[in-house]
């Protein structure tokens, strides 16, 4: 394990600890969640329902849905069942049991739904209070699934696309690691802001620790998002990374977190995204190639989004230090 001199000081208030030794893989995934899990109390106590279903994907979120609703459906057809369907006016009682679990589970789901065809109507004390409890359960759970929607559909999100890589890149005679990101979606992101913070696993007096270093950025802010934004830190005497070769890093097991804050006109609300590049995800001696263009008739720019990651070969020169 090489040693590193830093030049500049590291901090402690990133909310990772230093040890090493207790970490799994990376600091923070990909999509900006911390890679980490919790236990030691009931998972109904460590889990917010309302945040999982908030965040969850969009196709996962409507799974979800899909099958609450046929579950309660189900539940109560098997109720109906139970206390017999002969008190479910409309019933043929000469039907197959699968028939009348048919006609309990659509007569079910009308009634959660509070739709009531009328082709199929409960008799009797016990069926008509199953019927309303029904009633009254399915205006509690379509309020809450149509708050659950407006919820994803009003959230604030940043809709940042980031490059898959992190080049060290030629830059004012130097060096510099670059990273580039920009907006996907037809929103305007306005007063945006980078932090990045530096993990690198070092060797202190016969023990791994994690130090973390704020690294300086070109340009740390921009006014307005309107195109893409190529982030740059300077590889210079001031730079944690300024002595450190290919293979340092690698054996520090860099970690470059990366997060954005901006100002979303449209929700009038601040917005923030993070995400996090492994040492594996450094690309050496390349630069970014441009990803936007005058369209042929000029009239109007052109952003190719799927050109966020792409670059070229860009030889650089090793700078070493002792």
């Amino acid at each position: 394990m090489h040693t590193h001199k830093t030049r500049v000081k590291d901090i402690n208030n990133t909310g990772f600890g230093p040890n090493s030794s207790v970490e799994g893989g990376r600091l923070v995934n990909a999509d900006g969640t911390n890679n980490l899990r919790k236990r030691g109390v009931a998972f109904w106590e460590r889990i917010s329902l309302y945040h999982s279903l908030l965040r969850m994907r969009r196709i996962n979120f409507l799974l979800t849905i899909f099958f609450f609703y046929t579950g309660i459906n189900l539940f109560f057809a098997m109720l109906y069942l139970v206390t017999g369907v002969d008190h479910l006016m409309g019933v043929e009682p000469s039907a197959s049991i699968v028939e009348k679990f048919m006609d309990a589970f659509f007569f079910s789901s009308q009634t959660l739904t509070t739709v009531g065809y009328g082709h199929v109507a409960p008799t009797g004390m016990v069926t008509n209070t199953i019927a309303s409890a029904e009633s009254l359960l399915g205006i509690l759970v379509f309020a809450l699934v149509t708050g659950l929607m407006y919820g994803r559909f009003a959230r604030p999100r940043a809709y940042l696309l980031f490059s898959q890589n992190v080049l060290v890149s030629p830059f004012k005679g130097g060096r510099a690691l670059m990273l580039r990101l920009c907006t996907y979606k037809n929103n305007h992101l306005t007063d945006v802001s980078a932090t990045i913070t530096l993990a690198l696993h070092l060797e202190e007096n016969g023990r791994i620790v994690t130090r973390f270093y704020p690294l300086d950025l070109d340009l740390s802010a921009i006014n307005s998002l309107a195109l893409s934004w190529t982030i740059v830190h300077s590889i210079d005497e001031n730079s944690p990374l300024y002595n450190m070769t290919k293979e340092q890093i690698r054996d520090a097991r860099a970690e470059i977190v990366v997060n954005i804050k901006a100002f979303d006109d449209h929700f009038s609300n601040i917005v923030q995204q993070r995400t996090s590049y492994t040492y594996q995800q450094v690309v050496y001696g390349a630069r970014f190639l441009p990803m936007f263009e005058r369209a042929k008739d000029g009239s109007y720019t052109l952003l190719e989004l799927n050109k966020v990651n792409a670059h070229e070969p860009a030889p650089i020169h090793e700078t070493v230090e002792a």
